[in-house]
């Protein structure tokens, strides 16, 4: 059995749970960790994940965190038997190609997320609802530049990599849930406006992903 320590408000566990369904995975045994208690912080946990963060996949022997490097574990190890079920041209379709170049793609995708959007995000709301503060306007323009960036992503392609969708659509749907619900609008931004929309619809997971969002306001 897979345990993931998780907090449903992560929008970075919540793109592990999401890819878990998106693969098939049903015997994901959530293990939550209350990082306002300090839980983090026990020695047991630190032993796992020395890193103190969340989320982190234990399989057996192995144990991963940072969650877009659990996203391509769980679709190399676990996605091949989704894919053969999903279509014939699994190869097309998968949610983490095995193609070079379209691999590439979608590595490039999970890294914007990364290292762009998701620090933005966090730089911006992270001091309002854990701290109070009021947003900073530099701090929104800098958040809103970055989704202009995805905007311009998305006048190639229904998805992130491509005309389907993959983990990292997933990735940056989980971080852009957040920001939605707290009252970020997507309107202005009509390509991602329209992906988001299609998230919504047709990613599996996708209620669970908003239902998490909703908490992470809770946390004010």
């Amino acid at each position: 059995m897979l345990e993931l320590y998780y907090l449903p408000g992560s929008a970075p566990c919540r793109a592990v749970q999401m890819t878990a369904a998106a693969v098939g995975l049903t015997n994901l045994n959530l293990k939550y960790l209350n990082l306002m208690a300090g839980e983090h912080r026990k020695p047991e946990y630190v032993k796992l994940n020395p890193q103190r963060s969340i989320p982190t996949l234990v399989d057996g022997d192995t144990v991963l965190t940072e969650s877009r490097a659990i996203l391509m574990y769980l679709c190399d190890r676990y996605g091949a038997k989704a894919d053969a079920r999903d279509t014939e041209d699994s190869e097309r379709c998968s949610w983490y190609p095995r193609d070079v170049l379209q691999r590439a793609a979608v590595n490039q995708r999970l890294f914007f997320d990364a290292c762009v959007l998701y620090p933005r995000f966090t730089d911006l709301y992270h001091p309002v609802v854990f701290g109070g503060a009021a947003p900073d306007p530099k701090k929104i323009t800098a958040f809103e530049g970055a989704v202009a960036l995805l905007d311009t992503f998305l006048t190639q392609s229904a998805f992130v990599a491509g005309s389907h969708m993959t983990i990292a659509d997933i990735s940056l749907f989980a971080t852009l849930a957040t920001a939605c619900a707290l009252q970020f609008q997507l309107s202005p931004f009509a390509n991602v406006h329209r992906w988001y929309g299609a998230m919504l619809e047709q990613c599996p997971g996708a209620s669970l992903n908003i239902v998490g969002a909703k908490d992470f306001c809770s946390y004010k």
